[in-house]
């Protein structure tokens, strides 16, 4: 794989990579336009293209989870990205590398981090894009640094759909590891703010927000944050916390995985509106008691498997397709976002799993 250069020095022949000319790609992308070697797990495949722009300056933000933070503790801020490197490569090859591969491309997805000059490169990446290609392309936008106007030039770019990546469920938690707490720029207003102009600008449905369970939040915290964005017109993308190596929160353990599926299945009842979380029953440590539903409802949820898949932008044909293979667990048995349809033994072990 090609070694990250994001933060070396330029020379006169030898121009410093950065966006809109150069981006980075997820390792699972890399592995599906050829850049990198590597077999997924079960088979399972990638189905979006995720895009990352890049600058020498890094990332402004100081979020105590993400690798891409300024602050990390070993000073490496911008090396990895959800526990592994991301390979810098031209726009150009990288559109050439998608149009090789159409037929396994349904979307791409392009974020942001928290610099002033992302707003305009992503319009400039997206439109090129959508110029050369038929295929939707989402954005994960960074608040901090966009306003109303950006999100209407991004949608005249071509953009259809956005993401806002709150990940955490209440504001003190957000405080403390994206803003104050840990000095840095982001504001839990903002963010729900620019939620709410990307529902009005790209319509409901096609906007909605990112969170991240296991951070100390309770499960009736979550519940609310994603009936919020649901009732606001937007839907969820449901992580579980997976800790960076190196980063400030790198030995905060992941959640219990009983707590993420009790999660991800009030995730999938809410957004698909089969319940609402008013209706949902806690016990006295705010874990879900009762969906409100009959219980053979809720068993013939569970038995779909679709509750616990990867919640994710859709491609043109509705199914999801930035499904990012083990993005917040190791490959293996104890899958917690499945990029494919769980089968029976898979079925038998989340049961078993949420107890």
């Amino acid at each position: 794989m090609e070694p990250l250069e994001a933060s070396r020095h330029a020379t006169p022949n030898d121009p410093l990579r950065e966006s809109p000319t150069y981006l980075r790609l997820s390792l699972a992308a890399a592995m599906t336009l050829g850049f990198a070697p590597g077999l997924f797990y079960r088979d399972a495949r990638l189905s979006c293209i995720n895009l990352l722009l890049t600058y020498a300056s890094g990332c402004a933000a100081r979020c105590a989870y993400c690798g891409l933070s300024g602050e990390r503790p070993d000073g490496a801020g911008g090396q990895s990205f959800i526990r592994v490197t991301w390979p810098t490569h031209s726009l150009d090859d990288i559109t050439q590398a998608i149009a090789a591969r159409r037929d396994r491309v349904k979307r791409i997805c392009i974020s942001m981090l928290t610099n002033r000059r992302c707003a305009r490169d992503t319009e400039t990446v997206c439109r090129r894009l959508r110029q050369r290609f038929d295929i939707p392309v989402s954005l994960l936008v960074s608040p901090t640094v966009i306003d109303r106007d950006d999100l209407l030039a991004f949608k005249k770019a071509g953009a259809d759909k956005v993401g806002v990546a709150i990940d955490l469920a209440t504001p003190e938690l957000f405080d403390r590891y994206r803003g104050a707490g840990v000095g840095g720029p982001h504001h839990w207003d903002a963010y729900w703010r620019c939620l709410g102009q990307a529902i009005d600008i790209f319509g409901r449905g096609f906007a909605g927000a990112h969170f991240m369970v296991g951070l100390g939040e309770t499960e009736a915290d979550m519940c609310a944050a994603m009936a919020r964005v649901r009732e606001m017109g937007g839907n969820t993308h449901l992580f579980s916390f997976f800790p960076e190596p190196a980063s400030a929160l790198a030995d905060h353990p992941q959640p219990p995985m009983e707590q993420y599926r009790r999660v991800q299945l009030a995730r999938y009842l809410i957004d698909a509106g089969r319940t609402r979380a008013e209706r949902f029953a806690y016990d006295e440590a705010g874990r879900i008691a009762s969906y409100g539903l009959p219980g053979d409802v809720i068993q013939a949820v569970v038995a779909s498997g679709e509750p616990f898949r990867t919640s994710g932008c859709t491609g043109y044909d509705g199914t999801v397709a930035c499904n990012r293979p083990y993005a917040n667990s190791r490959p293996g048995p104890d899958i917690r976002n499945y990029p494919f349809k769980p089968d029976r033994n898979d079925i038998r072990r989340i049961r078993r799993q949420m107890r």
